[in-house]
């Protein structure tokens, strides 16, 4: 194997670029093991800290994996499709679908675990949904997606809010697209006032069972409309 000197600037990303490349090239073919990080950074030109994140970077796409006092072997040739690109690419009813498994259980832990505090900002994100009624689409999604960002951060699980944080893109793009496929607003600005009003209040009364109910079932009446979009 011949490898080119790296430049100073970017070095882990090069080094990282530089050591998928030669995989995908099958110089060292799955199952492997690959040279060690002295023989490594020697190669490269780098020092072993930089060999060393760039290895965790082909662990992370899957590329290799390191076994305890064995080294580092070739696991695959092509790295696994990361979460936001996988997202980005998925049908808008497929981020529905898991959207509501996630959703209504936060809503759930929302009803049993939120605080003042909590009740305040749902009640401001609803005033602002309301407010959006008379703007356009986009305008009305995302203080629509406020709202429900605010129901999750009410059940206080920084996971589930982060995963949710995940699906907003593609749902912001999806909901908007619906919008202006169907003309759902065109006869209510509001589209969907009586549902969050009702789940705000379930959240507020602490009904955990009638909040996850409430959000199953308006999910699923727009999972519906999308699946006959």
């Amino acid at each position: 194997m011949t490898l080119d000197t790296l430049r100073p600037n970017s070095l882990v990303d090069q080094a990282t670029q530089r050591l998928r490349n030669e995989i995908a090239a099958g110089t060292w073919e799955v199952g492997t093991k690959l040279p060690g990080e002295t023989t490594l950074a020697r190669t490269l030109g780098v020092g072993r800290s930089t060999v060393r994140e760039a290895l965790r970077a082909l662990a992370g796409a899957g590329l290799v994996q390191a076994r305890q006092g064995a080294g580092v072997f070739v696991t695959a040739t092509t790295p696994h499709e990361d979460w936001p690109a996988r997202l980005r690419q998925s049908a808008i009813t497929e981020i529905y679908e898991v959207r509501a498994m996630l959703e209504v259980e936060a809503a759930q832990l929302a009803a049993e675990r939120r605080t003042p505090q909590d009740i305040a900002a749902l009640d401001e994100a609803m005033q602002q949904r309301r407010r959006a009624a008379t703007a356009g689409n986009a305008e009305f999604v995302d203080a629509d997606i406020a709202l429900h960002t605010a129901i999750v951060a009410a059940a206080h699980n920084p996971l589930l809010t982060g995963l949710f944080e995940e699906f907003v893109p593609s749902l912001r793009r999806g909901l908007i697209d619906l919008l202006g496929l169907t003309d759902l607003r065109s006869s209510d600005s509001n589209h969907g006032e009586e549902g969050h009003a009702a789940l705000v209040d379930a959240v507020r009364r602490g009904d955990a069972e009638a909040a996850g109910s409430i959000l199953r079932a308006e999910l699923q009446q727009t999972l519906t409309r999308l699946q006959a979009v």
